[in-house]
């Protein structure tokens, strides 16, 4: 039985939520209150994470050479539990704390102990930030060049004639990169945002299914998962179906199937998805979710599933030292990571957004375009922090319950890049991560929009890629 089959007999259903937001950038500090506290030692506690709990407070990374039964020992000292240990960045510990004091003031605590501790910050919370309206769409007349899928002509960042008054040829050049390649399904991209919708007719087909020779996904803390399609860090389990619909309208970009007469095509015709839940159906998570979807990845590569690129359609203006370990933690298990700029129309030279905004060797940010070439109203720039730009306005692509919809933000424009990385790796399967991003930033079309706005001052060429 196929994929497709697979879930139709399956019969998976889920809501339809109306609220979708696009390239998040807020993030909120759990803590308000500026006062220190000194707080009592008790009993120990244990060191076992529940399936499903409240959000640890704090994100502490210990010295390296201190064990972890010197870490428990401390933790517990302080009447505090471990709730989980990050396996992929040594020390790097998520903590609750049992005495209900604020996040802000026990990472001060453990910042004190700096013969210890390397660094400690409260597990800020992220929420995606909507731009404009998502709009459903419906079929127009069939495109006559290939694929032959029926909304192909709506997709202008793939293919740009010039309709609903773009500009002609302000695209990807998809067409001529497609005779190269349609992607491989050997390529795994993982989608970290809202989960995706995996039983979706015209993602089922290239969605990620854990092979019979990989065994389960084991966490230290909760242990075995049965992650047949990906995980959801928001809720500790292997169903990691969106419930939001913004991370589905981002794999349709990077993978819908292709040529297969129905709705839209990805820019890979072929590739695997794997779903990477850290985000609600609200559009809310936190950063301790983020890095854990991001231990599964590395976790998952390390078995012999071969992750490639991380597509993040999120962001904050707030930084996380937590965080940039983790991703750098990715790039060295050779996984790029693509991150949207931003949707606030600020320069992130001046105002930082991350992960975009993280100077690591694996992450390209991206900036958003309209159908004309220009830099979308909403989109951060910035010379020197922002890459690369790519379409991102008036994005159709799929959406829950079999749809499509149409919308913006850099959060469209992102999975057009971590596409066109791994059409680049079908062909060139031993690239690794710094060929890869060399060749995905030397690849564009140099617009006059762009100059001063992004670093390369052009947007993505799929078929120059290729070249």
């Amino acid at each position: 039985m196929n994929k497709r089959n697979f879930w139709k007999h399956f019969g998976i259903a889920v809501a339809l939520v109306s609220f979708a937001g696009i390239a998040g950038t807020i993030i909120r500090n759990q803590g308000t209150n500026e006062y220190e506290t000194d707080k009592e030692i008790r009993k120990p506690v244990s060191a076992v994470r529940e399936a499903k709990q409240n959000e640890p407070e704090v994100l502490v990374k210990f010295k390296p050479g201190i064990e972890l039964s010197e870490i428990k020992r401390i933790i517990n000292r302080n009447n505090d539990r471990i709730e989980d240990e990050i396996e992929n960045v040594k020390n790097l510990i998520s903590i609750d704390d049992l005495d209900n004091v604020n996040a802000k003031d026990v990472a001060k605590q453990y910042r004190q102990m700096s013969d210890l501790v390397v660094y400690a910050e409260p597990n800020f919370k992220i929420e995606l930030d909507p731009v404009g309206d998502i709009s459903p769409v419906t079929a127009r007349a069939e495109n006559p060049l290939t694929p032959n899928d029926p909304m192909f002509g709506e997709q202008w960042a793939l293919n740009n004639s010039g309709q609903d008054g773009g500009k002609a040829k302000a695209d990807i050049g998809a067409l001529k990169a497609w005779l190269k390649t349609q992607g491989s399904e050997d390529i795994v991209v993982a989608v970290l945002d809202t989960g995706v919708d995996f039983a979706h007719t015209d993602l089922s087909e290239n969605i990620w299914f854990r092979p019979d020779n990989i065994p389960a996904y084991v966490d230290d803390e909760i242990g075995m998962i049965d992650d047949k399609n990906g995980f959801n860090a928001d809720a500790n389990d292997g169903n990691p179906m969106d419930d939001n619909g913004h991370g589905t309208h981002c794999a349709g970009i990077i993978g819908a199937e292709g040529n297969n007469n129905l709705g839209i095509t990805g820019v890979n015709w072929k590739v695997e998805i794997m779903p990477l839940k850290f985000l609600g159906s609200g559009g809310f998570g936190s950063t301790k979710n983020a890095i854990e979807a991001i231990n599964y990845a590395i976790d998952r590569k390390k078995a012999g599933v071969n992750v490639r690129v991380i597509n993040a359609s999120w962001g904050s203006t707030l930084y996380s030292k937590a965080l940039e370990d983790a991703i750098r933690a990715a790039g060295e298990q050779g996984i790029l990571f693509v991150a949207a700029a931003g949707n606030n129309s600020t320069d992130n030279d001046r105002r930082p957004h991350y992960p975009s905004n993280y100077d690591l060797p694996n992450v390209i940010s991206v900036a958003a375009l309209d159908r004309n070439d220009q830099l979308a109203s909403f989109s951060n720039y910035g010379a020197k922090t922002v890459h690369i730009a790519a379409p991102g306005k008036e994005i159709v692509s799929t959406w829950l319950n079999n749809q499509f919809r149409e919308a913006s933000g850099t959060s469209m424009a992102t999975p057009q890049v971590a596409g066109v990385a791994a059409l680049i790796i079908a062909g060139n399967p031993e690239i690794d991560v710094e060929g890869l991003r060399t060749k995905l930033l030397a690849s564009v079309d140099q617009l006059d929009s762009l100059n001063g706005k992004v670093e390369n001052g052009g947007r993505m060429n799929a078929a120059k890629a290729l070249e």
